[in-house]
């Protein structure tokens, strides 16, 4: 899986930040999404990028994804060779850790990246290069998944993109832990987190998804879920959402790149 080319890994150390099921709704929406593509590929790799001080997020990536696609084959990818040296033990069957960074120290173009709390300190102006050299990696039909959120992972904010580049932008909370819609705003990718002011199109987006939160508010009867579904519903008459109530129920919103994209 690893390439014998010897190459100064590209980026910068993380903080390494990481716990245990910190990212489980993204590998949720991961396997959901991506699970046919790893399935039909020849040699289906998925690649954690930036797994920080731990393992865990690269061991749970290979379980999350081995229930959907049985062939699928994980390498944890770190900038730190002190982290990767500490990672060797957790290698098994389909799990391996590699010293690298962002251009991705494999022989093959794997079928997803995950990068998560990764870009979160780079400037804003970098995201674009960032992407662009993820995405040539990719295989034909691969996935790069790029985002941020809190330390338990109750709210987590990401972006989907495709060799082609940026394709969707997905909400997803813990519902009994929200208040409303813009709470997610603090873990907006890096993308978009200094673009929610007026203007800008993700502003707007949080701004209607309150609105229906509020209106939904009767719903609350229900359960926070009922009043999320309801929200989506009354939110997908004027956004272009590409999901529908199974992913709502799920505590998420999927919306098109195109319509939160940054002005200019």
């Amino acid at each position: 899986m690893t390439s014998r080319a010897t190459r100064r890994p590209v980026g910068t150390v993380t903080r390494g930040t990481t716990n245990p099921n910190r990212l489980r709704r993204m590998d949720r929406w991961i396997a959901a999404v991506q699970g046919a593509a790893l399935r039909r590929a020849d040699d289906p790799v998925a690649v954690d990028l930036g797994y920080g001080a731990a393992p865990w997020t690269a061991v749970e990536l290979l379980q999350r994804l081995r229930a959907v696609a049985p062939r699928v084959r994980v390498a944890g990818v770190e900038i730190d060779p002190a982290r990767v040296a500490a990672a060797r033990s957790y290698e098994r069957d389909g799990l391996v850790f590699v010293h690298g960074g962002f251009e991705i120290p494999l022989a093959g173009r794997p079928s997803l990246i995950r990068a998560a709390n990764v870009l979160r300190q780079y400037d804003e102006a970098e995201v674009a290069g960032v992407w662009e050299r993820l995405c040539a990696r990719l295989a034909p039909r691969g996935l790069l998944v790029e985002g941020t959120c809190d330390e338990i992972g109750r709210r987590h904010v990401w972006v989907a993109l495709g060799p082609e580049g940026p394709r969707t932008v997905t909400f997803a909370t813990r519902l009994g832990s929200l208040q409303r819609p813009s709470d997610l705003a603090e873990r907006l990718p890096k993308a978009l987190i200094h673009r929610n002011v007026p203007g800008e199109a993700v502003h707007a987006f949080l701004r209607d998804f309150d609105r229906a939160w509020a209106a939904a508010a009767p719903y609350a009867a229900y359960g926070a879920r009922q009043r999320w579904v309801r929200a989506a519903g009354d939110l997908a008459g004027d956004w272009p959402l590409t999901d529908g109530p199974v992913r709502w129920r799920q505590g998420e919103v999927t919306v098109r790149w195109g319509a939160l994209a940054p002005r200019g």
